[in-house]
């Protein structure tokens, strides 16, 4: 038998009631409100208070490199990079003039060393199409004090510098340790609540309890990320026997909406905990798993949603046509499969404000680990979503061109860019290739390999 002295018993005693305090603010400020969805306006003082430190440090940031003569690149309305657009002949004599002791006027009008130039700048143009730049992330006008979103971050004075390894210190010390505590009461929450619904009768009590289960799960899961989410027009939410079609920046556009509505996902089983949470969900709600030999048939996928939807009483099938994520700025082209069934579409329109963290998942470049550590070391994430009023099918038109028009009407609202691109991809043994195609399915088409 151990006997703790005096100072250990109070540093017990102390650590005793400072997790009771913290569980007991958890559970007031978080989990009740999930419970309820409501809110009491922590996150938005939160937000604002984080503007006003946005502002002042992209102040400091332009005025010290004007003072050091550093150029600043600032990125179009929709995100990307804009640099100042000079001509070849001005970058040219440029060059020349910085490596060169020679005057220009005696310099000829073609040197060998230009053909390097050349072949530069078609690279540069190659990379730097309409296209592939939808893969990279959002480049941002202010600084946000995360070093990995910002173009211009570069040593400016001791004073932004020290502001920003205290955002550090917050982001990894106190919010990162917060949130997987949160994320993992969500998660948790969700198999257990769910496993239980399950073993219920069908009925209406079944379906309401399931139904709330998810709810609080997922805002739970939503607080995890401090996500601020604002959403328009929610009279036109998505209904019974319907498709829920909205565009895709990342894997968390799924509990963004799923906060606020209750949908029947559609998705490949898988293995681990991701398993896991499948296996408990389905035996409360009747979501759409396929097994992975099951994926490429696309006859039986069909067949499967077509039963679903006809289905009056079953939930709205939430499905993100695109196939792959975008990085918050443009639409790509729609994948007709989901526009062929005949059912109601009701489109949504998600768009993710960048200056508090970037969503965008460049799954080329980070597994979902290191995304969602990014996530959640970010500052918040803050989206807006509209949802657009319900379209069906017209007599004189086919998928492709329904697909098309409610993949307009999202970019439209959504202030995003309206591409005539999609991306497509396949396995050839080992190696896996993808195509960006022009047109859609059924169409003629022009392609590049983008990977």
């Amino acid at each position: 038998m151990f006997l703790l002295l005096p100072f250990d018993s109070l540093i017990v005693n102390l650590l005793g009631i400072s997790l009771t305090v913290l569980f007991t603010l958890l559970l007031v400020f978080i989990i009740v409100p999930a419970i309820f969805g409501v809110s009491f306006g922590i996150r938005k003082l939160y937000m604002k208070t984080l503007l006003k430190i946005f502002a002042w440090a992209t102040l400091r940031m332009e005025r010290g490199a004007k003072e050091k003569n550093h150029q600043l690149y600032k990125p179009y309305t929709n995100g990307i990079i804009a640099k100042d657009s000079t001509s070849l002949e001005e970058e040219i004599k440029e060059i020349r003039r910085s490596g060169s002791s020679k005057a220009l006027d005696n310099t000829p009008e073609f040197e060998l060393s230009d053909i390097f130039y050349f072949c530069r700048k078609g690279m540069e143009t190659i990379m730097d199409d309409e296209v592939t730049k939808r893969f990279s992330a959002e480049e941002l006008e202010s600084w946000n004090l995360l070093s990995r979103t910002n173009y211009n971050f570069q040593y400016i004075s001791l004073r932004l510098t020290v502001l920003w390894g205290l955002g550090v210190l917050i982001r990894y010390c106190f919010l990162l340790p917060l949130r997987i505590a949160l994320a993992f009461t969500g998660i948790s929450l969700l198999v257990v609540g769910t496993t239980v619904v399950g073993y219920l009768p069908n009925g209406r009590f079944k379906e309401f309890l399931s139904k709330h289960v998810h709810l609080m799960c997922y805002r739970i899961c939503v607080r995890a990320l401090t996500a601020i989410i604002t959403y328009h027009d929610r009279k036109n939410r998505p209904r019974n026997g319907g498709i829920c079609v909205a565009n895709h920046t990342s894997p968390i556009d799924v509990i963004i909406l799923a906060s606020d509505g209750y949908y029947a996902m559609v998705g490949q089983v898988h293995g681990g905990l991701m398993g896991v949470i499948q296996r408990a969900m389905v035996k409360s709600c009747p979501h759409v798993w396929f097994e992975r030999s099951e994926v490429k048939d696309r006859h039986l996928v069909a067949k499967r949603l077509t039963e679903h939807v006809q289905d009056k009483s079953k939930l709205p099938i939430l499905i993100f046509p695109e196939g792959t994520c975008i990085n918050n700025t443009s639409v790509m082209m729609f994948k007709k499969g989901s526009f062929e069934i005949g059912a109601t579409v009701y489109p949504v329109a998600i768009k993710y404000d960048p200056q508090f963290g970037d969503a965008f998942w460049n799954s080329s470049k980070y597994g979902m680990v290191t995304y969602l550590l990014r996530m959640m070391t970010s500052w918040a994430i803050v989206c807006s979503v509209w949802y657009l009023p319900p379209m069906t099918r017209e007599k004189d038109e086919d998928a492709v061109q329904f697909a098309n028009r409610v993949k307009s009407a999202i970019a439209r609202q959504g202030g995003l860019v309206d591409l005539l691109w999609r991306l497509s991809c396949m396995n050839a043994g080992s190696e896996h290739h993808c195509y960006i195609l022009k047109g859609m399915e059924g169409m003629d088409q022009s392609w590049r390999t983008f990977g």
